[in-house]
């Protein structure tokens, strides 16, 4: 019941803050559905910033609307293609199981029928998990990769956590009917009775193991790993990711020369729960996102001083 509880809390956070911005939030500029591999996907696109897009995925038994609060921020300077995955949202749960592999797939179909060849792509969670499949299956249309407490394994998970996990199943869907995580889901989904299929589609998904270790060599665009200080995800994890990724293997050098084209920030005081709309989440996340990489050196300081 644990499992089911922190489940919950997410929901609840994730609604109050969503109510709250909504009405201060702009609507989307557009949105529409895309067919990809059999799933009938909602999307919102925010924003009318120039350059590549970003591609904007939620974490699980969530939606777009989990990001409303740093909307504004996000979209201040980008297009914004917000995707609802497959049983959430606005997005049917069809018949076929739940897969980041699929869906990583499917997110590149979804960006070829809107036009772009090429996106950045910030992924929460369980949308990280889509995020970075899509980059290694189409490393060629992800430009810039921003995985937000978003491990590359099952063993990341503190041990208790991985139990909790296997626990969920459809029967959890009677005893949620009180929360905001149902009222809100049946407010939109286009099959509320979907519902149950959806938790127990979820906690099939939880309970099979996964080891993408091998497949972190292959992102070679420049990504950026965001945790909480008090995520659900191990300390080491954390650090073995961010190695895989060449960066933490040495010092970067007086003049920055050797330093890893990747980024790790850690953010305090939050958890897995209440990252996702932390105000200091855009604040780290988009400059990297910009290509805003260059900072002053204490050569520059010391000569400006001068």
């Amino acid at each position: 019941m644990k499992i089911l509880s922190s489940l919950l809390a997410v929901a609840a956070i994730a609604l109050s803050v969503t109510s709250m911005a909504h009405a201060a939030a702009t609507g989307p500029a557009k949105t529409g559905h895309v067919e990809a591999g059999g799933i009938n996907y909602y999307y919102e696109i925010h924003g009318e910033g120039g350059g590549r897009p970003l591609l904007l995925l939620h974490g699980g038994l969530g939606s777009i609307d989990m990001f409303q609060p740093i909307m504004a921020r996000i979209t201040r300077d980008r297009q914004v293609i917000g995707v609802d995955l497959q049983g959430h949202g606005r997005t049917e749960l069809g018949t076929r199981p739940i897969s980041l592999e699929a869906m990583g797939d499917d997110m590149a179909a979804i960006l070829k029928s809107l036009g772009h060849d090429k996106a950045d792509v910030l992924g929460y969670s369980f949308g990280g998990g889509v995020a970075f499949r899509l980059a290694v299956q189409h490393p060629e249309m992800v430009g810039r990769l921003a995985l937000v407490s978003a491990g590359y394994a099952q063993d990341g998970f503190y041990p208790e956590m991985i139990k909790m996990q296997a626990t969920m199943n459809a029967g959890m869907a009677d005893m949620m009917k009180d929360t905001p995580m149902y009222k809100s889901y049946m407010a939109v989904a286009p099959k509320p009775a979907d519902f149950p299929r959806l938790i127990g589609a979820m906690g099939d998904f939880m309970r099979k193991p996964y080891d993408y270790s091998a497949d972190v060599a292959k992102l070679k665009m420049p990504v950026m790993l965001v945790f909480a200080d008090s995520d659900m995800y191990r300390p080491e994890h954390v650090v073995k990711f961010y190695q895989l990724l060449g960066g933490g293997l040495r010092d970067a050098g007086w003049m920055r020369e050797t330093m890893s084209q990747n980024r790790l920030a850690i953010i305090p005081n939050r958890t897995h729960y209440d990252i996702f709309f932390a105000p200091e989440l855009p604040e780290a996340v988009m400059p990297f996102l910009d290509g805003q990489d260059k900072v002053k050196t204490w050569d520059d300081i010391v000569n400006a001083a001068d």
